[in-house]
């Protein structure tokens, strides 16, 4: 039979219905779901943030540039400037003036750098990783008067050039290529190469893996403040080990890498530093003092007038730093200040000159406490910060007004908080951040130190970022609120976190957080996972929003589980020296015992957990805790899930692991009794153990060992090899996902979730 017209009509509203309204309805079903799934947090945007920035103070201190989507070309982005006072938006570098002469399409914008004078601007694009990031790309000039667009270093390989930056006098363009420097007149485009000896294994203005991973440095060249030379650092890593990594999947026949990585008590790459004349010419050395393979540089920077060179210089073992000043043309050296320790010293990001260039700001644990101290060219010391707390870190030093800021929390250590002190040791100090406000501050202080972009979190509360006017920590304007990722969290069945203490005995308490399911009854018992990492690299228990590892978290709570996590001593909280330093020699023993007597306690107290049901797992130094955790503890720990771990610690990397072991020729007995394989007989309960096999950082070698090993002992476990994957296993379509499946239903196979009655026990 032929439908009538009206029918017709009739079947096509009701089609209409059927594939739009209804799936628009199941939407809004779905975004009100209180409900988590792995692909909501993993597969899905919904619970992206909003973004801000990144964002770059002027130097006049009053106005910050911002890279925001295009009006005019899609896909691309402008430069925009913001007045701090105002909020005024002018575009200064639309993204239809980065179109290069013979193509259609703009220059994507992945970094960007102003000449002194702001005439010109650099642009970074079309960039490759290395590493960690992506610092090998193309660079490009424009000038944003002339409108001129021209490609820096034109007869290089695409993709090839790093670290451009401009002279002082904004009319040269110093960078580096395949480990050797260069310099371009951007006048003639005369590129003169500065060094010539580079090679894979002789390295100028850039740093081999371990400088790069541990020292977090990338870029090895500086100006001169009157651009008449160029100090850099050279690195000679022949000798070194080379580590080789397998590729199976991207061709039919399995390719190889190999990369200079030193494991602990072997060979160190040679460092120095050297002295060119930015037009060209023979390279002066800095004559530093000892052994160049077991000695690091990993700070360097011109002092103010280009005479002189100053350069942090650390032992192999890190227990002894000193600040040196060098002649830049002589080579000579002097000691200014040298800090020390029994245990290890931390290095300074960046040294911090004030009273006219004749004093820096310098952080130190010599008095038990983490405080900032001025130093003097002539080495004399002053404490700025004093009292029984510690600061985490300096954020600015306003010479104009005689002020110090710094971030501490003196009260609570799983959180952060602005302050500020007089640099002429006057006065106590001043909290900036909100008293209403407890949880996490942040911020990026102008160069005026009037302004700041704070963003402020909770453990459960994505972060808001805002413009503030200091000193009166006034909010000028909200520039990301993230409402609506803050109204769809608070819409999810949950229950409040919880912060805690727990008291392991011997006057030692540590910090902890716990996540309870939503319909808890403390009548019932439930199961309990920990997460770990338990490294003086960093804290779990902070009172910062932790994006999806929280909702993850989250998840397994409204699943039936509670979860926790704790920080032993060793981490880097703002407890004092002997809480962070007390794990010096013994990692992997002291942090893992804390963390079992902590489980003990919780156990004995928390009387609504099930004993039989008690989980653990971690990533990276947390994957390390967790085999600690079972092969030592197997009696207490049933389930265990340890993702890109060290099983020995002598198969990781020389900086990180001796600067808290000391050598393995020194400390035999604590590689040993530190690295979890050395139980890895003791295994009782079930262990899942995950890595990728193109990480660079702890290798694969961890994961194969342990498996020979708990082979050799007859042990049954559960394994997932992710290949090609870093040690960040995320790259691929799918991969973050899986994973979190993975772990998901290991737990629920192996620690099931749910209360259970006190009959049923």
């Amino acid at each position: 039979m032929r439908p009538t017209k009206e029918g017709a009509v009739l079947a096509s509203v009701l089609l209409f219905l059927f594939f739009f309204r209804i799936p628009a309805i199941r939407c809004q079903e779905k975004a009100a779901d209180p409900l988590l799934r792995l692909d909501r947090i993993f597969a899905s945007r919904e619970f992206e943030p909003q973004r801000f920035g990144p964002a770059r103070w002027m130097k006049d201190g009053n106005s910050y540039t911002m890279l925001e989507d295009s009006e005019i070309v899609k896909g691309k982005q402008d430069i925009v400037l913001y007045s701090a006072l105002t909020g005024k938006r002018n575009v200064i570098v639309g993204a239809d003036r980065l179109i290069p002469s013979g193509q259609s399409s703009p220059l994507s914008i992945e970094d960007y750098h102003w000449s002194a004078d702001g005439k010109l601007i650099l642009i970074f694009t079309n960039s490759k990783r290395v590493w960690r990031q992506n610092t090998r790309g193309d660079f490009w000039v424009l000038d944003t008067a002339g409108g001129k667009l021209k490609k820096l270093g034109p007869g290089f390989e695409p993709s090839t050039l790093q670290f451009a930056k401009f002279s002082p006098d904004g009319l040269r363009v110093g960078f580096v290529c395949k480990n050797n420097i260069y310099v371009e007149d951007l006048a003639s485009e005369k590129i003169t190469p500065l060094t010539r000896d580079g090679s894979p294994t002789l390295i100028n203005g850039t740093f081999d893996w371990v400088y790069e991973e541990e020292f977090g440095l990338r870029d090895g060249f500086r100006w001169s403040p009157d651009g008449a030379s160029i100090a850099f650092w050279q690195l000679d890593s022949e000798g070194v080990n080379d580590f080789s990594l397998i590729n199976n999947t991207d061709s039919f026949y399995p390719t190889i890498f190999s990369y200079k990585y030193p494991q602990p008590g072997t060979r160190n790459s040679a460092c120095r530093i050297g002295v060119v004349a930015s037009s060209g010419g023979e390279v002066s050395w800095i004559k530093v003092p000892g052994d160049s393979r077991d000695n690091y540089i990993p700070r360097m920077d011109w002092m103010p007038g280009s005479r002189e060179i100053v350069f942090q210089h650390l032992n192999r073992l890190q227990n002894r730093i000193e600040v040196m000043t060098a002649d830049a043309k002589t080579g000579e050296v002097r000691v200014i200040f040298t800090d020390q320790d029994e245990a290890w010293v931390e290095l300074m990001e960046e040294l911090r000159w004030f009273d006219k260039g004749q004093r820096f700001a310098w952080l130190t644990e010599r008095d038990g406490w983490n405080h900032v101290y001025s130093v003097s060219k002539n080495g004399k010391i002053q404490l700025l910060t004093p009292g029984e707390f510690d600061v985490l870190g300096i954020e600015a030093v306003d010479e104009k007004r005689d002020w110090l800021y710094y971030v501490s929390s003196p009260d609570n250590p799983t959180q952060r908080y602005l302050y500020r002190i007089r640099l002429d040791d006057r006065g106590r100090p001043e909290r900036m951040s909100p008293a209403d406000q407890p949880g996490t501050h942040s911020y990026d202080l102008s160069p005026t130190c009037e302004w700041a972009f704070h963003t402020y979190s909770t453990f459960d509360t994505p972060p808001t970022i805002s413009l503030v006017r200091l000193p009166e920590h006034r909010q000028v304007r909200v520039l990301a609120d993230n409402r609506p990722l803050v109204e769809k969290v608070n819409s999810l069945k949950r229950g409040p976190a919880e912060f805690f203490r727990v008291d392991i005995g011997d006057g030692v308490v540590l910090d902890g957080w716990c996540l309870k399911p939503p319909h808890f009854d403390p009548q019932k018992k439930y199961p309990l996972v920990f997460y770990v990492y338990g490294e003086p690299a960093g804290q779990t228990v902070l009172d910062k929003w932790g994006g999806s590892t929280y909702l993850w978290h989250l998840m397994l709570a409204q699943q039936g589980y509670i979860v926790a996590s704790v920080d032993n001593r060793g981490t880097p909280a703002p407890r004092g020296r002997a809480w962070r330093k007390c794990i010096y020699r013994q990692i992997g023993i002291l942090a893992s015992a804390d963390q079992a007597a902590a489980t003990r306690s919780i156990l004995q107290n928390w009387t609504y957990l099930d004993a039989s049901r008690i989980g653990i797992w971690g990533w990276s130094g947390g994957g390390q805790m967790t085999l600690n955790a079972m092969f030592r503890h197997p009696d207490l720990y049933r389930t265990g899930m340890a993702i890109a771990f060290v099983a020995d610690q002598r198969l990781y990397d020389t900086i990180y692991q001796e600067r808290y072991m000391g050598l393995p020729a020194d400390n035999p007995d604590g590689y040993k009794n530190g690295s979890p394989i050395t139980f890895a007989h003791q295994l009782k309960g079930n262990l899942l153990i995950v890595h990728g096999t193109g990480d660079d950082n702890v290798h694969y070698q961890n994961f194969e060992r342990l498996v020979n090993e708990l082979i050799a002992n007859n042990k049954w476990f559960s394994m997932m090899v992710y290949p090609n994957r870093s040690h960040g296993i995320h790259e691929g379509k799918n991969t973050s996902l899986h994973l979190y499946e993975t772990l998901t239903h290991y737990l629920h196979q192996n620690l099931p979730p749910g209360p259970k009655k006190e009959s049923e026990n």
